[in-house]
């Protein structure tokens, strides 16, 4: 299925309706090679305005779901269709459903030992059909990386989890994806430490209020710094309603 990808300054966002959510990730396990979802902030946006890997990686997603209310209402206001905002954990929740309801399965990736066999036992006992067909944790050697990329090109999972400890973050799936015959790829720092009962995930009603960056700024407080951030990109909005011109 195609679903429109609108740009804000510069960076593809996806439209993509929840009702439709399920059709586009049967889609992408339907399609060879490795795939990407990509959760994007309005931090990964400026991100992804530079040149780079990771422009690159955005770019060349498969699927690009906003997860942050400032790049809802950067589109608002640069006369563009609104996208819908996705809340990352209750996301992960619908994806890992829809696979379970089609007997697919599912690789982790990330964490230390004992959070990510927690989070793999919650799972299994959340969603009994899906298969869980593998795990490794993060922050590995680089000595062992080629034996992990061998191990998930034989699982062959549906999807792979991929979550703190891993360096590359988005762009780890990326820059290894021509060592994957299948597989989608998303990356989401915080959820094998919440399936694993070690991080508490944030509130649906902070989230829908877009209140989020509260709880990131209690977890890290030289956040706070991101503040610039913002105004550089309200600032940016401003000159490309003003002076510029997006396809």
């Amino acid at each position: 299925m195609a679903i429109q990808r609108i740009n804000i300054l510069g960076v593809g966002v996806d439209l993509c309706p929840p009702e439709e959510l399920e059709e586009k990730i049967l889609d992408m396990l339907n399609k060879p090679g490795a795939k990407q979802i990509v959760f994007l902030s309005v931090w990964d946006l400026l991100k992804a305005r530079r040149h780079g890997e990771f422009a690159e990686c955005v770019r060349n997603a498969d699927l690009v779901l906003p997860i942050s209310k400032s790049i809802l209402s950067g589109a608002k206001f640069l006369k563009k269709t609104v996208p819908v905002r996705y809340n990352p954990f209750t996301t992960v929740i619908n994806i890992l459903s829809i696979l379970e309801n089609h007997f697919k399965s599912l690789y982790l990736l990330g964490g230390r030992k004992k959070t990510v066999m927690a989070a793999e036992k919650n799972v299994s006992a959340t969603f009994k059909g899906l298969q869980i067909v593998g795990r490794y944790v993060g922050y590995y050697p680089k000595s062992v990386e080629n034996d992990i990329v061998q191990a998930i090109y034989k699982a062959s999972p549906s999807l792979v989890l991929v979550s703190e400890g891993i360096k590359e973050k988005h762009c780890w799936s990326y820059t290894r994806r021509n060592s994957f015959s299948s597989s989608i790829f998303l990356y989401y720092k915080d959820i094998i430490g919440i399936f694993g009962d070690r991080i508490r995930r944030v509130d649906e009603k902070t989230f829908d209020r877009g209140h989020e960056v509260w709880h990131e700024l209690l977890r890290n407080p030289i956040k706070f710094f991101l503040l610039f951030k913002w105004i550089w990109y309200n600032i940016l909005l401003i000159w490309y309603r003003s002076f510029k011109k997006e396809e």
